[in-house]
């Protein structure tokens, strides 16, 4: 999956504004970061426990938990590198306000965690490509190094979604990607990974 492919499946990029915040918040992108890596490792188990009677689910799961977590260990290392403590961070507005609009009953619940799956995992790679020409050859050199395996998580999670729904899947992706790209458009008032731009007062 390339970055066009992704680009094209949102419908918008990050905003200018987000970039320049996250050059100004460095610390709290990458505490945020390790939080994003190890929520989307907690994400993939609880569906691994969800859903035991789905074996293509386990496995795409079981992967890509341990390479969420491979992540985590990565922005970890990078932290302690720069001394960067890693300490508590209110979540962003961002994950869950996808997952309002997600359906209480299966299995259509199981669908819509999924599509919020592979677009949560499409912005993130999205935010890797656009943020890293403005990094330090070593932040930079890891955020290229994670567009391979955050593409693939997309494609995984949009594959099972589609694998699983006895219907098409194309209005509910559209849904989502219309209520996400409010998200990411909006001002926000404390900067996170997935935040919108930052409001000034």
């Amino acid at each position: 999956m390339s970055m066009d492919e992704i680009k094209a499946f949102l419908k918008c990029e990050t905003p200018d504004a987000w970039v320049v915040n996250a050059l100004e918040n460095q610390d709290t992108l990458l505490i945020d970061h390790a939080n994003c890596e190890k929520k989307a490792a907690a994400t993939a188990v609880n569906l691994m426990y969800r859903y035991v009677d789905r074996l293509e689910l386990l496995n795409k799961m079981s992967r890509l938990a341990r390479e969420e977590l491979r992540h985590f260990e990565q922005v970890l290392a990078l932290m302690k590198k720069r001394k960067i403590t890693y300490g508590h961070l209110t979540p962003s507005r961002y994950a869950n306000g996808l997952r309002a609009h997600a359906k209480n009953h299966e299995p259509d619940k199981l669908i819509d965690i999924l599509i919020i799956g592979a677009i949560i995992e499409a912005r993130s790679c999205e935010r890797f490509s656009k943020l890293a020409p403005f990094l330090d050859d070593d932040l930079q050199k890891f955020y290229l190094s994670l567009l391979k395996s955050e593409s693939r998580h997309f494609q995984d999670y949009l594959d099972l979604a589609k694998d699983y729904a006895d219907f098409d899947i194309t209005e509910r992706v559209a849904l989502f990607l219309d209520k996400e790209k409010a998200l990411i458009l909006e001002p926000d008032e404390e900067f996170r990974f997935h935040s919108g731009p930052i409001s000034v007062s």
